[in-house]
């Protein structure tokens, strides 16, 4: 490259298609590359305060070089401005103002000039073969590519791709995988980010699309749509479960991914080094599907609180070990198959929870409502679970339990609806004592006992709420999936945002997000009503 700047014509356009064909980037991007080089090389030679312009003609090697200058009446820097006589001399009918060509005669490039041309013409033909990876490689995430290790660097493994780079970092690889370099080895493009040192193409053996992508090369009804599949767990090396639909109901989408005498998940599987492969059909039907996701466990049966977004699963007291797996392997890939947290009882565990509830909801009854231990437990064994049921349900439906009318049932409703109230007087009254401002009670959704849960987190005024964002006040932390005594204590990880045990909704965090901040609007002189209620705004906020 050394001697582009000084070749002749045709040595000029033969290095242009060389570099242009074994880079594999345009032409036009190496003349250009070249035309800078020259024109930084010239003002090397006649002064770097010059406006010296290069033009290589693409298709002869013709090289022009001239110098743009300001026509002027008094000249105040020679070398970008020239008087209107001298301007008339090199173009006739020059006027003020004009911006003309001084033609500049061709010059010998010595050694340094040469060099340092080499080296333009060098960083640009990298940046433009960058670019080049960098268009090629970004719409492929989610594909699965073929290539040979090139190398180890502290534990990451780069893979030649052949036009380009490639990087598995050491957490999205199969643990105790034996990597060397010349192996040829698949993985999933992860993601591709532009970066100055050149595109970073990230790769992937540990991701779950892997196993999705691996299983739509060998079942040809994944391929073909036929088959989905619509969830995938994994434990990189040691175990991963797929929840599969068929859409044609003469398929079994179960038996197409295994193959014939397995040989079709046995592909998978050695390409994962091993790795055992749950097949599971898939269900719309939740506690179907959480059924099937925890085999080869039996379950009793499964309770599903919607609310807190978890899953109850009773298994036969001989199952308890089956259905937990090793280390907890089998219920977490079950629960992130089911994008839900799972928590695993046996029947015992069942009974015991169901008595300890029925005595406390029983004694709760009792207390409040000031009834009998019978009249407590016809409540409870009708699904009666808390005071705001009693209070506000349909008169008949309580008057309707045998051995009640509808004077009882008038009776207990009232009884509800005043303890409820001595509770709201009490959570008032503590709620004042820890110096939560009475305007925070005005704020939509909020009870009494929400403001005393405030308090003691230290949200006291509006402005102590306005400033939170909508994910600290409501949002919900995803436990990891575990079996765990009723009684035991809950860790710190394990809580969300401030409210996150009354269950409010996102909507309902943005509403009173925004109440808390409607002062900050007033003083402004904006509506109160701008922007309240909309979680775009406490988004972004939480975002911010």
């Amino acid at each position: 490259m050394a001697t582009a700047v000084s070749a002749n014509k045709a040595e000029l356009i033969a290095i242009a298609d060389s570099v242009a064909k074994e880079k594999l980037i345009d032409r036009a991007i190496v003349i250009e590359a070249m035309e800078d080089a020259i024109q930084r090389s010239a003002k090397t030679r006649y002064g770097a305060e010059n406006d010296i312009r290069a033009k290589l003609d693409p298709q002869t090697g013709d090289l022009r070089l001239w110098r743009v200058v300001e026509v002027v009446e008094e000249v105040d820097n020679y070398f970008t401005q020239v008087n209107l006589a001298d301007a008339q001399k090199l173009q006739p009918g020059a006027s003020v103002g004009d911006f003309i060509v001084d033609p500049l005669p061709p010059i010998e490039f010595g050694r340094i000039a040469a060099q340092a041309a080499k080296q333009v013409i060098f960083q640009k033909v990298r940046d433009a073969e960058r670019e080049r990876q960098y268009e090629e490689f970004k719409d492929r995430a989610g594909e699965i590519i073929t290539g040979v290790v090139k190398r180890v660097e502290f534990g990451h493994v780069v893979v030649d791709l052949g036009r380009a780079e490639g990087v598995i970092r050491r957490d999205q690889q199969i643990p105790r995988e034996a990597v060397r370099v010349g192996d040829r080895i698949r993985s999933l493009i992860l993601r591709v980010v532009r970066e100055n040192r050149g595109p970073q193409i990230l790769l992937s053996r540990a991701h779950p699309d892997f196993m999705r992508k691996l299983f739509a090369q060998e079942v040809p009804e994944i391929y073909d749509g036929i088959i989905e599949i619509k969830a995938a767990a994994r434990d990189p090396g040691s175990r991963a479960k797929i929840g599969v639909l068929s859409h044609d109901n003469s398929i079994d989408p179960v038996g197409a991914c295994v193959g014939m005498k397995g040989s079709r998940v046995q592909a998978v599987v050695q390409e994962m080094q091993g790795e055992k492969i749950d097949i599971i059909p898939w269900s719309p039907d939740t506690a179907t599907f959480v059924v099937n996701a925890l085999q080869p466990a039996t379950v009793s049966r499964v309770v599903i609180d919607e609310e807190e977004g978890r899953i109850e699963v009773v298994v036969p007291d001989d199952m308890l070990s089956l259905a937990i797996g090793r280390r907890g392997q089998n219920v977490r890939l079950a629960s992130q198959l089911t994008e839900s947290q799972i928590d695993i009882l046996t029947e015992a565990d069942a009974s015991e929870k169901r008595q300890r509830e029925f005595v406390e909801r029983s004694e709760l009854f009792q207390t409040e409502l000031d009834v009998d231990e019978t009249l407590a437990q016809l409540l409870v064994a009708e699904g009666f679970t808390e005071l705001e049921e009693v209070a506000y349900v349909d008169l008949d439906e309580i008057a309707s339990i045998e051995g009640f009318d509808d004077d009882l049932a008038g009776e207990l409703q009232n009884r509800a609806a005043e303890a409820l109230e001595r509770r709201e007087e009490a959570a008032r009254a503590q709620r004042r004592e820890l110096g939560v401002e009475d305007a925070l009670a005005e704020v939509p959704h909020l009870t009494e006992q929400m403001l005393v849960t405030l308090g003691k987190a230290g949200v006291r005024t509006l402005d102590d709420l306005a400033d939170l964002a909508t994910d600290e006040l409501v949002q919900k932390k995803k436990q990891e999936p575990r079996r765990r005594a009723e009684n035991a204590p809950k860790r710190a990880e394990d809580k969300g945002g401030i409210l996150a045990a009354y269950n409010l909704s996102q909507e309902q965090g943005n509403e009173i997000i925004m109440a808390a901040r409607a002062h900050w609007f007033e003083d402004e002189g904006v509506p109160e009503n701008v922007g309240a209620g909309t979680g775009e705004v406490a988004d972004a906020d939480a975002g911010a």
